[in-house]
């Protein structure tokens, strides 16, 4: 099957082989030519399928089939995401796709100085993709209008329920037209996404490419056991022994995230730190040396696990293993796609072994264990709690808040110590067309601190 054969825009098929694609992956053949004949779709997909140019493409052709008359833009599709990173990507996958087309799109998140996005709605744009507190700011400071989109698409639904975006969400279904189209996707099923979807879709085509929350089959997964205490200094010698260049190592905390940049730093490794309380440009640069190779590992809390997009990346290392064991094939996925195998390890202590049984259990198969000579576990040690306990009755703890009881930043989570991250340090960034990525701080109304 061709993308020609998918009855695209010549101006999209362009865009198309301009990026060098020819086959359209499973979750795209699929999804095109249903959401092209305006069926709401029910999407299920692992990360690194093409799931963004599975909504996209039908998107950018939908809206030039009906063109708007001339004058201010209104919003006419409105792409809701969990992070600011995804936002980000999503937003640039439809300016790459869309560049042949007459259409303006922006990204809203919070975290930056809000006054940009205010000029370039002012302006008019086509498409927004927002993460739902700050566009939830804009709506209740009347600075956007929702009365007028046509398409609505949640992407990675399951990590907005996840983080505590439930109530924003309906907030937010509740002021759009009843009359749109709906796309939802989401790399795992669980109750909540299954009520959510019943309310917003409308008889949806369910597409679901992969068995859920298995991992890509081109992951070669491999379990280090190690002593808590030795796992950094295992991580050094996997890095120098095996040469791993591109590796996105997976903490639980920013503490631990800076701690291990600085040791691999301290040894002749090459390391940043990404997290959520690292401002927008400082993140976008570590992002970048990344992919440029002027670092070679970059590590990252559960905020990187969804939206970025780092091309052919070989190596990924969970240093901690998450709570949820979903959230382990998120953070694998980020290797082996398009095509491309990769490599994932995790680095596993006794406490850590319950974690491991849950991700086994959910991916439905045996991980590989191989003990690294010098680095054999005691068998004397006994296995201390985690400092964040864990819900008895399997379900994801509930969305953490500040003192002043506002949602904790997007993609926080409590530190180890249990204290909560420094007001402010939440959401996301400009559009385009012309926003500031500075940190400012503005707020709406003077509440004192920028939503997600």
């Amino acid at each position: 099957m061709s993308f020609e054969s998918l009855g695209l825009l010549p101006e999209l098929l362009r865009a198309v082989r301009e990026k060098g694609y020819e086959t359209p992956t499973s979750i795209q053949a699929q999804a095109i030519p249903t959401i092209l004949q305006g069926r709401d779709v029910l999407g299920g997909a692992q990360t690194g399928t093409g799931k963004t140019a599975a909504f996209t493409l039908p998107l950018l052709q939908k809206l030039f089939s009906a063109p708007q008359a001339p004058g201010k833009k209104p919003v006419r599709a409105l792409v809701l995401t969990p992070t600011r990173e995804l936002a980000l990507q999503v937003e640039e996958s439809i300016r790459m796709y869309g560049k042949h087309l007459p259409f303006a799109s922006m990204t809203i998140f919070g975290g930056v100085n809000v006054n940009p996005q205010i000029r370039t709605l002012k302006a008019g744009v086509d498409i927004v993709v927002a993460t739902p507190g700050r566009l939830l700011d804009h709506v209740e400071q009347r600075t956007i209008d929702l009365s007028r989109v046509e398409f609505l698409i949640l992407d990675e639904a399951d990590r907005m329920l996840d983080m505590g975006f439930i109530r924003d969400i309906r907030k937010i279904l509740a002021l759009l037209p009843k009359k749109r189209q709906n796309l939802m996707f989401s790399a795992t099923y669980n109750d909540e996404i299954r009520t959510l979807a019943e309310s917003m879709l409308n008889d949806p085509v369910s597409i679901d490419v992969a068995p859920r929350n298995s991992g890509t089959q081109l992951v070669t997964h491999i379990v280090h056991p190690v002593d808590r205490e030795k796992k950094t200094a295992l991580l050094i010698h996997l890095a120098k022994t095996l040469n791993l260049r591109q590796a996105l190592v997976f903490t639980r905390t920013k503490h631990m995230a800076n701690n291990v940049a600085e040791a691999l730093n301290e040894a002749g490794i090459t390391a940043m730190a990404i997290h959520g309380n690292k401002s927008q440009p400082k993140r976008v640069q570590a992002l970048s040396d990344f992919k440029t190779g002027r670092i070679r590992i970059l590590v990252a809390t559960d905020i990187a696990a969804r939206g970025l997009d780092i091309v052919d990346l070989p190596h990924v290392v969970n240093f901690e293993l998450p709570y949820v064991a979903e959230d382990f094939v998120h953070r694998t996925g980020r290797t082996g796609r398009n095509g491309v195998e990769g490599d994932a390890i995790a680095l596993v202590c006794i406490d850590e072994d319950h974690l491991l049984r849950d991700i086994e259990k959910v991916m439905k198969r045996s991980l590989p264990r191989e003990t690294i000579a010098g680095f054999a576990p005691n068998p004397s040690i006994r296995a201390e709690p985690l400092m964040k306990t864990r819900r008895s009755d399997g379900h994801r703890p509930q969305r953490q808040t500040s003192r002043s009881g506002q949602p904790l930043g997007q993609g926080q989570r409590p530190t180890a110590s249990g204290n909560h991250p420094p007001m402010g340090s939440g959401r996301t960034g400009p559009s385009h067309s012309g926003g500031s990525s500075r940190p400012t701080g503005s707020t709406f109304g003077g509440r004192g601190q920028p939503r997600r």
